[in-house]
């Protein structure tokens, strides 16, 4: 999660937000590990996987949902990513340029 730690700090300014969603874990344990790993980004809890499983079809992290200004979903992604890597980096750009232009 460093690469995403840098990418929201580096373009939150931008406009970029991100949302860390914890799912069918003990909340006490999800807040350790936001504060060993040093998460910057909010961290929210869905605790029985109510939402994340049955509203998204979130059944394994990491999954990215991106969603415009607009509240519309533009694209989704499971797996890891390397959001440190220039092409990710470019990519998010995009979007946010993209956006600002509708």
């Amino acid at each position: 999660m460093p690469s995403v730690n840098k990418l929201y700090t580096d373009f939150r300014r931008k406009g970029l937000e991100v949302l860390l969603v914890d799912f069918r874990e003990n909340p006490e344990v999800v807040k350790r590990t936001v504060r060993e790993r040093g998460y910057v980004a909010p961290v929210l809890l869905d605790r029985d996987g109510e939402v994340t499983g049955k509203a998204y079809g979130v059944w394994g992290p990491p999954t990215a949902y991106f969603v415009d200004r607009s509240g519309r979903l533009i694209g989704r992604l499971v797996g890891r990513r390397g959001w440190d890597r220039p092409e990710a980096r470019r990519f998010i750009q995009a979007l946010l340029e993209a956006d600002v232009k509708r």
